[in-house]
């Protein structure tokens, strides 16, 4: 029936004119799954009989004329690291593989709320901690553009669902660019919301300062709908924000004259490579032709970004990863004399290199002197590029960067050694450090695989990025598939 290929809105015009049924829809996204999971494996865990469920639920409602949901009938899948009731939660570890928390992610529960059809877990880095997703213990998720590439990660399998056809939408979560990174390299929307705007209640922790859970999508018209549900203050999150709440979907079709994109210089390194520069050059163009006031805007501590965030994630995953010993509901070893070796043998097992790298390096930065002479260091250096995106919007609305510096790399290329690492992240984690949105949109292509552009945003104006973001993509035609 090919309903894959089309997005949340068209999906719902169609359940609305009883033109198919949500179970037809769901039948097609599990048909494709069928048709491609084994090239791409963008997931862990597959829940048909809870989605034949929901949508036979769906279309009962709709056949006695009752009222649906604003998400009824449209099969999503959620990154495996945000707690979903009575369904295996393992966040890509040997750690947590038999795991099935006991209560939901209130965003979970929203997007449940709103009849969204739940059909499965995303492949991610192991607990978030890799920028291609081959740090799963359980697979290496593929790039649906070139099964050759990463997906980018963490949230590579959310990212790979949605851009292949297996799910409408998907919920990933993003630390330092695990969100827009991978729909970066996999041509579709990614959004960090405002650190706060949406409930990180249930999801497993990786840097508490620095998590957030978003919403990635085929276009932004969509993903501004997924905003709407899964946004506003939650009681059982102590970050949560009390502001009132925004109808995202609202906004968008304002067009952008006069808005001011700053265009951030600092970005525009020896880092960048040239066809992502010059996507974005063009970008800058399309902005102007649409009205929009574009100037270059400096970031000058930028380069520190890096550093700081290393030092603050690891400190915090340090803290976040000292539960999980074997002897509660994670995996734990048979045969050890002692607890401290059922402790340290079954961590030694069922963590990953990766996981185990940054848990010392953060263990060292919080030990001793180093907590003074590097933690309390970064966060003051945080605060000031903090201070250097408060000074840009205080005279702009956007800031245009690239997110990656290259388009999708091959698949086993290293890129989880810190050198390499922080090549891919560099243009990312600034966003995080400072707690503002940040939005990944496509904007062009080279060799066949999409590139992404980075728009930023004042804290908790999302109606205006997503304006932005919108328009853009209105006056452009980088919508196109791959070819599975």
């Amino acid at each position: 029936m090919g309903l894959f290929n089309l997005t949340m809105y068209q999906i719902k015009e169609k359940l609305k004119n009883k033109e198919v049924k949500a179970t037809e829809v769901l039948e097609d996204s599990l048909k494709r799954i069928s048709d491609v999971e084994d090239k791409i494996q963008a997931h862990i865990t597959l829940t048909e009989d809870m989605a034949y469920e929901k949508a036979k639920e769906i279309d009962k409602k709709i056949e006695n004329s009752q009222s649906i949901g604003l998400l009824g009938g449209i099969p999503m899948s959620i990154k495996d690291n945000i707690y979903t009731e009575g369904i295996l939660t393992t966040c890509a570890s040997k750690m947590l593989q038999d795991f099935v928390p006991p209560y939901s992610a209130t965003a979970y529960e929203k997007l449940l709320t709103e009849d969204a059809v739940m059909m499965g877990k995303n492949n991610m880095d192991e607990f978030g901690m890799g920028s291609s997703t081959e740090t799963s213990f359980y697979k290496k998720t593929r790039n649906p553009w070139d099964i050759n590439k990463v997906p980018g990660g963490s949230s590579g399998g959310a990212a790979a669902a949605v851009s292949a056809g297996e799910s409408f939408f998907a919920l990933g979560s993003d630390t330092g660019g695990s969100i827009r990174q991978p729909c970066s390299f996999c041509g579709v929307v990614g959004l960090k919301p405002t650190y706060g705007l949406v409930s990180r209640y249930g999801l497993v922790p990786i840097a508490n300062s620095l998590d957030q859970i978003g919403p990635i999508t085929k276009d932004v018209r969509d993903c501004a709908l997924i905003l709407n549900v899964i946004s506003g203050h939650d009681p059982k999150d102590a970050t949560s924000n009390k502001k009132e709440e925004v109808d995202y979907l609202q906004m968008l079709g304002g067009g952008i004259k006069d808005l001011k994109i700053g265009v951030a210089k600092q970005y525009f390194d020896e880092n960048l490579s040239k066809p992502v520069e010059t996507a974005l050059l063009e970008a800058v163009k399309v902005f102007k032709d649409l009205g929009a006031i574009c100037d270059v805007v400096s970031l000058p501590h930028t380069k520190f970004a890096m550093a700081v965030y290393y030092i603050i994630s690891q400190s915090e995953i340090s803290i976040n990863l000292s539960g999980p010993e074997g002897v509660e509901y994670e995996y734990g070893i048979s045969n050890y004399e002692n607890i401290n070796e059922l402790i340290s043998n079954t961590r030694g097992e069922g963590l990953g290199e990766e996981v185990k790298r940054r848990i010392i390096m953060g263990t060292y930065w919080l030990s001793g002197d180093n907590y003074r002479n590097f933690y309390e260091k970064a966060k003051e250096i945080r605060g000031i590029i903090k201070q250097d995106f408060d000074n840009v919007f205080s005279e702009y609305d956007v800031i245009l960067a690239p997110i990656t510096s290259t388009t999708a790399f091959e698949l086993g290329a290293g890129c989880n050694s810190p050198e390499e690492k922080h090549k891919v992240d560099r243009y990312a984690v600034a966003p995080n450090l400072a707690g503002i949105p940040a939005i990944s949109i496509p904007c062009g292509f080279h060799d066949g695989l999409p590139i992404g552009m980075q728009l930023m945003g004042k804290m908790f104006d999302e109606s205006t990025l997503l304006r932005t973001a919108g328009a853009f993509e209105k006056s452009t035609n980088f919508s196109a598939k791959p070819k599975l």
